[in-house]
């Protein structure tokens, strides 16, 4: 469930860099199914992160709240932080199909994503 080590192992970037469209056109043969596998695979990423992060945030919420309470909850704060800092699933998801860690496959001439 800890996908935040994961991608805090990927080594990408926290901005967006450019990239030579050849390098992304190479895996596919094609520019438009590399950016669809690429946001697919973003889409999942910040699925995943966003569940994560429900779910860690969760764990120090109270069910006797008050609303000074709720707004200065330092755990939840520091957690909010911290998946703040994590660059861009779109970012995470470019990285990943660059060095070849998505797994997608060619039916009838679309690109589908398995990762």
């Amino acid at each position: 469930m800890d996908k935040i080590r994961e991608y805090r192992n990927l080594e990408a970037p926290e901005t967006i860099e450019p990239k030579e469209m050849e390098t992304i056109k190479d895996q596919t043969g094609n520019i438009y199914q590399s950016l669809n596998i690429i946001a697919k695979r973003a889409n999942q990423i910040g699925v995943e992160l966003k569940n994560e992060l429900h779910d860690k945030l969760q764990e120090f919420a109270s069910a006797t709240d008050t609303l000074e309470e709720v707004l200065e909850n330092r755990e939840q704060i520091e957690i909010s932080k911290y998946y703040e800092k994590l660059p861009h699933p779109t970012i995470l998801s470019t990285e990943e199909f660059l060095q070849e860690k998505i797994y997608f496959r060619d039916k009838a001439g679309d690109a589908e994503l398995d990762a």
